[in-house]
């Protein structure tokens, strides 16, 4: 069929990419509608022959509907930073980028532009300067201002959206689905304007319920980068098959262990100890803390450089890592493994007899490991020598019998001896310390080959890892003292007191289990610990743990001093995990450059630029942890959504006045009971004592109470968990659809939709 003829003066191709090209504003139909001053037939025309250029790649939308030319960028548009470099200027790319081409990359352009670190999206106006691009911020967007994670669910002949955030109970409507299907993970766009929002889908992630999907909704939600550039994959090929480096110090004849999860993806840490030879240090240890010499190999400025400050450390999931540098790295080159030569930058510590460091030096050294050991096998080898020692059958016979022989007897088992005797001394040093002492479990989540949940379990506390936690300690202090011997920049760890506010919080917390907590005093790590001996085991005791654990800052990155309260340290850095974060590597180039250890030392640049780089490995910590945490939970809520409809045993962890938060026994997982749902009396929210009170009954809902309830709800997508209260309390029997337990999802002017649990 024949294109309709355009009216008489009507604009052409050219012209209209030269108006959109020239606009200072976004250049919407309506806006070159008026340039060109058509009316109505003309209108009609033009929306045929935007169409048209659009099919032919000749123009582009943006949200809002806004044209630009395809290749080119939105006038104004949503941008995400992915760099800082060292005097501070951010660069941004679109943060949605439909064209087979590269994004561009954008110069941020303001004053104190150095505020934005990477992960920020900021809604910008945007323009073509010879041949670069330039934004001009308008406004920081907040995280998920624009797009959503959520699934699609269908009503009749209607699409809608839900998020998987756990606070977000909205739903919305799908203008554009982009070929996806009922029940598949997508992100989208919001648009239009309130109350009219809608959802544009922009990217199909899949099965949301599929092996391996809860850590990809995390990856997705919080914009962690997963993949690495072509570049950067190239250049790490490249420094791995360079040569260790000359004048290196030779520690291949020590049997140096590294003692790990059985499951680590890598190995940046190896340790050995005997006794010290010293005559002025008689009784005490000689020890050596090797840590991957990645400095050596990524080196300021370069592509891997840039990779790795954008991503600022490694994600750790149960499934995968989104490691911060590629794996011919991070799992081969730069990671300590058993009987071949590897890189490493070597702390040489002197232990006295009371577990106080004496002296230390850091060399760059080649080492060959003889062993990696995980920590239960570790742990079990040194039972086995304590049990020949003390003549105690019952720890020989809890040896397991796949045990490496090595660790049954010989070099490797003395070289473990050794390190636990060392170790017995650091430990004296910590407890004279006294640091902030939080026995507070960590979950572990068992998968099978096909990524499947076996279980979820708390973690196991061996003495294998508090040797290698305190070994670390050390190491960590020597590097802050050793950089600060000359005067050189040090990335510290810095993990401030709490604030009176929070203390305050606290004393009226304790108070309503009695215990007292005086405000005048000079807090000290001690201070929380013996609050917890006055506990005892007291059944409320993991929730004390809890509020002193929220009451503490949170420690972060930077160039200025202010000790580590948890640990109680009055200096510390972060040395020996340079693999997984930016920080330690940071204090390995600044070591390498005050002592003049050769190549890749710490740049002027980035001496100047301490703050910021710190601010900005601080957030990338914080969106870690947010990543690890979420993705825990919708392990949990998948492992539970088995159990839905049966009475679980839970425990208090929270109360507010809409109802109270609820963890289920030696597994985890939060969920709440709303207070309507508890009983048919109203119920009074006491906030210092945290409960709530029935005003007929005195029944009492209180923070550490433990009790049985039904779970009603477990949601795998956003890891949420919901209670009711068992039969006969105001609560009726959860509903089956199939035999199957279901929720009832209630919307105002829709019927509701069975969802059915426990998919797989």
């Amino acid at each position: 069929m024949a294109k309709p003829k355009r009216p008489a003066g009507f604009p052409t191709r050219e012209q209209v990419l030269d108006f959109i090209s020239s606009s200072t504003s976004p250049a919407g139909k309506r806006e070159i509608a008026k340039a060109f001053g058509l009316h109505g037939a003309e209108k009609i025309a033009l929306k045929a022959l935007l169409k048209d250029m659009a099919d032919e790649g000749l123009i582009d939308s943006a949200p809002g509907r806004a044209f630009h030319k395809m290749g080119g960028v939105p006038k104004v548009t949503v941008l995400r930073v992915v760099d800082v470099d060292d005097g501070g200027q951010a660069f941004a790319v679109p943060d949605v980028w439909h064209a087979d081409t590269p994004p561009p990359q954008l110069r941020v352009r303001e004053k104190g532009s150095g505020a934005l670190g990477v992960g920020d999206r900021i809604l910008a106006r945007t323009e073509e300067a010879g041949r670069g691009w330039i934004a001009h911020p308008m406004k920081k967007l907040g995280r998920g201002e624009e797009q959503i994670l959520g699934v699609l669910r269908g009503e009749g002949d209607r699409l809608w959206l839900q998020g998987v955030e756990k606070k977000e109970r909205r739903e919305f409507p799908v203008s554009d689905a982009g070929g996806a299907q009922v029940g598949d993970l997508v992100m989208a766009e919001k648009a239009g304007r309130p109350p009219r929002i809608t959802a544009r889908v922009v990217q199909v992630l899949g099965d949301p319920f599929a092996p391996r999907s809860f850590s990809l909704i995390a990856i997705h939600k919080l914009g962690i980068p997963d993949v690495f550039s072509g570049e950067v994959l190239d250049e790490a090929r490249k420094v791995s098959a360079q040569p260790l480096g000359e004048g290196r110090e030779d520690l291949r004849h020590l049997p140096i262990v590294a003692i790990d999860p059985a499951d680590a993806r890598d190995h940046d840490d190896a340790v050995w100890a005997a006794p010290d030879d010293d005559p002025a240090n008689a009784g005490g240890w000689k020890a050596i803390v090797a840590i991957a010499d990645v400095s050596f190999y990524v080196r300021p400025g370069s592509a891997l450089d840039r990779e790795a400050r954008k991503r600022g450390n490694s994600v750790y999931f149960p499934d995968r890592v989104v490691p911060m540098l590629p794996e011919e790295l991070s799992a081969d080159m730069c990671s300590l493994k058993e009987g071949v030569d590897r890189a490493a930058l070597a702390c040489h510590l002197q232990v006295t007899p009371s577990g106080t460091l004496k002296s230390w030096r850091f060399t760059r050294a080649v080492v060959k490991l003889a062993a990696n050991i995980a920590y239960e096998d570790a742990q079990a080898a040194y039972n086995l020598q304590s049990s020949r020692e003390s003549g105690s059958p019952e720890l020989h016979e809890a040896t397991p019998d796949a045990l490496d022989p090595r660790l049954r007897g010989g070099t490797l088992a003395e070289a473990l001896v050794h390190l636990w005797d060392c170790w017995g001394a650091l430990f004296k040093a910590r407890e004279k310390r006294e640091p902030l002492d939080l026995d507070l479990p960590e979950r572990r989540v068992v998968l099978d080959e096909k990524g499947r949940i076996l279980s979820v379990a708390p973690r196991e506390r061996l003495d294998s890892m508090r040797l290698i936690e305190d070994y670390m300690i050390a190491a960590n202090v020597a590097a802050a003292k050793a950089l600060e011997a000359k005067k050189a920049p040090v990335m510290y760890r810095d993990h401030e007191p709490p604030s009176r506010e929070k203390l305050v919080a606290l004393k009226d917390y304790l108070a309503t289990f009695g215990v007292e907590f005086a405000l005048g005093q000079v807090v000290k790590p001690a201070t929380f610990n013996r609050v917890l001996d006055r506990i005892g085991d007291a059944d409320h005791r993991p929730q004390v743990m809890e509020q002193v654990l929220r009451t503490q800052t949170q420690a972060y990155y930077g160039p200025e001093n202010h000790g580590h309260f948890g640990l109680s340290l009055g200096s510390y850095a972060h040395f020996t995990s340079p693999i997984r974060r930016y920080a330690d590597l940071i204090v390995h180039r600044s070591l390498v450059a005050a002592y003049h250890l050769g190549p890749g030392g710490l740049t002027e640049g980035e001496a100047e630029g301490m703050t910021r780089i710190g601010e900005s490995i601080s957030m990338l910590e914080r969106r870690a942890m947010e990543a690890e945490r979420d993705t825990i939970d919708r392990y949990v809520a998948a492992y539970l959504s088995e159990k839905v409809g049966e009475m679980v045993e839970v425990r208090i962890t929270g109360v507010q006045n809409f109802g109270f938060f609820a963890t289920v026994e030696g597994i985890g997982g939060d969920g709440l009971m709303p207070v309507r749902d508890i009983g048919g009396e109203y119920f009074r929210y006491d906030e210092a004592a945290q409960k709530l009170v029935g005003e007929d009954t005195g029944a009492e809902y209180a923070s550490g109470q433990r009790l049985q309830l039904r779970l009603a709800e477990a949601n795998p997508v956003s890891g949420a968990l919901r209670f009711e209260m068992p039969e006969g309390r105001n609560a009726p029997p959860p509903r089956t659809h199939k035999g199957k337990p279901v929720r009832v999802l209630k919307r105002r002017g829709r019927p509701g939709n069975i969802r059915h649990q426990g998919r797989k």
